[in-house]
């Protein structure tokens, strides 16, 4: 069984370490196992103006993309798990429905329907579509958080007194904050890690990483690359290490 636990942990980490290691390369072209040790990939990225600007665009879409899928998904979420909502069932599973399509299905539709609302490429057609495939992502972790709370909690703030909104703030939202925080990083890390969806609303101004760094391996082929891929996994390194150190590991198990 050891074995079997070795050699996948080797799979999944593999190609991560090896774009890491490329990416701190001397020569001048991609080649595994890398030859010398050098920072010069690291600089070409702070130095290339588009890779920049880029990785600006897509820090602050994630950033507006998680509190925008957080200021739907939270509602949604307690809604469709203890509402009495007709068709619970069924709405959630049309808020969950963007996992199970192809997301250039997604992207395509996307385009067509809000150019057709005058939106057309614009940084806030990218911001909606990116609110569409990390809205599950929040209403799955609250939800799932939600469920493993007793209703006992807010029936006894209710008998005591508490309005609608003085039991949610008060009782509701402590319970349920390490799902909205969970959600909050998950649809972070899918937006900024998107090209699918960016790719379709990608201009001058609102390209995404991911689409420069596509762009880029068009005519170059240098580990530069590698380096810019190695600075998305630091940032999501960085925000499951947040994580862990205001909530740890434990916090996100549903309340007993």
């Amino acid at each position: 069984m050891l074995i079997y636990v070795v050699l996948f942990f080797i799979f999944l980490l593999g190609p991560i370490f090896i774009v890491v290691s490329i990416s701190f390369t001397e020569t001048e072209f991609v080649a595994f196992p890398p030859q010398g040790f050098s920072w010069k990939w690291y600089q070409r990225f702070f130095e290339y103006e588009p890779f920049i600007d880029s990785f600006i665009v897509s820090v602050e879409l994630a950033i507006a993309t998680a509190l925008l899928a957080v200021a739907l998904g939270v509602p949604a979420a307690l809604a469709v798990t203890r509402g009495r909502v007709p068709y619970a069932n069924t709405i959630m599973t049309f808020l969950l429905s963007p996992l199970s399509m192809p997301l250039i299905v997604v992207g395509f539709a996307l385009l067509f329907y809000l150019s057709a609302l005058g939106l057309g490429v614009s940084f806030v057609s990218l911001l909606i579509a990116h609110t569409v495939i990390s809205l599950p992502y929040v209403v799955r972790t609250v939800a799932g958080v939600y469920r493993g709370i007793s209703p006992d909690y807010e029936e006894s703030a209710a008998v005591l007194g508490a309005n609608r909104m003085q039991i949610f703030w008060y009782v509701t939202l402590p319970m349920i904050k390490p799902g909205i925080f969970a959600g909050m990083l998950f649809a972070m890390l899918i937006s900024i890690d998107n090209l699918p969806i960016s790719f379709f609303f990608g201009s001058a101004d609102t390209n995404t990483l991911p689409v420069v760094m596509l762009s880029y391996l068009e005519h170059q082929f240098d580990p530069s690359v590698a380096a810019a891929s190695s600075i998305q996994l630091i940032v999501a390194i960085i925000g499951l290490f947040i994580v862990e150190r205001i909530y740890g590991l434990d916090a996100m198990a549903p309340a007993s």
